[in-house]
């Protein structure tokens, strides 16, 4: 992926010490909050201070400034929202990082906790205003689940809020993590002055940039200079300081990775205002990629030989060629171009000629890869979201998170005679997880039913089937609330139950639709010896 990487001719040709030292050189994060806390903003950002782009977009287009890369469908662009997860690479020090910007919103929230399943670290970000949204913690609440240690980001610091300590208080009674902050405040939220860095003592002040699309300037003082400066907002960040020093809230990479602290760093991400620290934190302090278990729990090395999870499938990134391209996070061994793997489904052999690295939307050829990199597989059709390829076929990482819907249409297209792009359109978004298509027993092939986990799904389906497969669509909206899942030969039974459908999806698995809940404890009271099975995870 980075361009001083010499290729290997083969895989004997790389040798386990150069797999430790590669994957010693990455980082793989995830940026994760509540809606509209910045989190493409700050994506932006790094990627500017890692100098990988001249200027930095910003979500809510201003005239004269780029929208954000990693925002790239068009409806994210006109909504000022992210839709869908999306990855760039960036090569900051010598060390290769990789950032995975997520949606914000609960409605996308599947695709954001299959991303947090590709990451080794995440940065959560926090409005200086309104503090640990509800999604936030939803968010936080996964990564503890999974043991990812969490460097906390406070954001729009430039703009009127919360007192920091008050902040910090939040960030750990929510969590649970005790905040070690690594830079402090000078000035309080809304009259932004610079950064007390707490390791060295030293003053960054920063001036913003005409129209805030480049870096900030810096200049860095000493205490004493700071103190002629600032004056009584530098006095009051020292005394915050020994405060915090006094509660022994001071960094400790142990406690850290054991997931006990969270670092803290402040920032005015749209002003590209502390910025460059949150870069440094990423390479000094995240983990970089470790050994991973597999589904029957054996542990694979990343010495070992090739293999990779698929956690997102994506089409319409380029709309002169209409091409599928499947994520995969590398977990061992390492990817050269033109090598064949197998999938852990069904066994057969591939050969991955065109593999890609992505920055938002843009793409390059990659030729080698390494553990923790994220590559992108080219009109792989016979790979799917939760896939793992490997050299043998016969690794298999846990499954990917499945959410219980919660929403139900009907769907069909408003014009008959474009039924070829309806069924491709809705067979490309059922593969990516955008919502899921499902067939009924009583409507048959030519009403197929779709599923969501909130209901803003359905306006992305509406949107890329006119603009992207060229078939508008029409709705129908249905009464479920609730899905589970059944035995196949247990479907007659429920056909028989008011206020029930039988569904199936495209791997055959069998669902039953329900009105509500109290339609499941009556079906459950009435046939205690019937599976209904709940989905893997839930969006609350």
């Amino acid at each position: 992926m980075s361009a001083d990487i010499e290729t290997p001719g083969q895989i004997s040709d790389v040798n386990p010490a150069q797999i430790v030292a590669e994957a010693a050189r990455r980082r793989t994060i995830a940026v994760i909050s509540h809606p509209d806390a910045g989190k493409s903003t700050l994506t932006e950002a790094l990627a500017l201070h890692a100098n990988a782009i001249r200027e930095a977009g910003h979500v809510h287009g201003k005239a004269g400034r780029a929208g954000v890369a990693t925002d790239w469908q068009d409806m994210e662009k006109q909504r000022g929202i992210s839709i869908s997860s999306a990855v760039l690479q960036l090569s900051y020090r010598d060390q290769v990082v990789n950032v995975v910007d997520t949606p914000g919103h609960a409605d996308f929230s599947e695709d954001t906790y299959r991303a947090l399943t590709a990451v080794d670290a995440v940065i959560m970000l926090v409005d200086a205003a309104r503090g640990m949204e509800v999604q936030t913690r939803k968010l936080f609440g996964v990564c503890k689940q999974r043991g990812l240690p969490v460097i906390t980001v406070v954001n729009k610091w430039d703009r009127p809020g919360r007192e920091a300590l008050e902040l910090l208080d939040e960030v750990e009674s929510v969590t649970g993590l005790k905040p070690t902050p690594m830079t402090w405040p000078v000035g309080i939220a809304g009259d932004f002055r610079g950064l007390l860095e707490r390791g060295t003592g030293e003053y960054v002040k920063y001036t913003k940039a005409p129209g805030g699309a480049t870096r900030a300037l810096e200049q860095r003082m000493s205490g004493e200079e700071a103190a002629a400066l600032e004056g009584a907002s530098w006095q009051q960040a020292l005394d915050e300081h020994d405060l915090l020093t006094a509660t022994e809230a001071d960094h400790d990479e142990e406690a850290f990775l054991g997931f006990r602290t969270t670092p803290v760093y402040f920032t005015a991400a749209v002003a590209n205002t502390g910025v460059g620290q949150v870069l440094d934190a990423i390479v000094d302090v995240a983990p970089h990629p470790h050994d991973q278990d597999d589904i029957a729990g054996h542990t694979h090395a990343v010495t070992e030989s090739f293999s990779a999870q698929v956690f997102k499938t994506q089409t319409g990134m380029n709309p002169a060629h209409r091409d599928r391209l499947a994520f995969a996070r590398i977990h061992s061994g390492v990817f050269h171009r033109g090598m064949t793997v197998r999938d852990d489904k069904s066994g057969r052999p591939m050969v991955l000629k065109h593999v890609q690295t992505v920055f938002g939307a843009d793409r390059s050829t990659v030729d080698v890869a390494w553990p923790g990199d994220v590559i992108g597989l080219v009109n792989a059709r016979h790979v799917n979201v939760g896939d793992t390829l490997s050299e043998n076929g016969r690794i298999a990482y846990p499954p990917l998170p499945v959410f219980a819907p919660e929403h139900f249409r009907t769907v069909r297209p408003s014009d008959l005679r474009v039924g070829k792009q309806f069924r491709q359109g809705l067979r490309e978004l059922d593969a990516e997880g955008v919502v899921r298509v499902l067939t009924s027993d009583s409507r048959g092939d030519g009403e197929p039913v779709i599923s969501a986990v909130g209901a803003l799904q359905f306006d992305v389906v509406q949107y890329r089937m006119t603009h992207e497969f060229r078939s508008p669509v029409l709705f129908t909206e249905l009464p479920y609330t609730t899905a589970r899942i059944i035995d196949a030969e247990d479907a007659p039974l429920l056909r028989a139950h008011r206020g029930t459908e039988v569904v199936h999806n495209a791997d055959g698995r069998t669902f039953a639709l329900f009105t509500d809940e109290w339609r499941v404890r009556s079906f459950e009271r009435d046939n205690p010896d019937v599976r209904l099975e709940e989905l893997v995870a839930t969006s609350d």
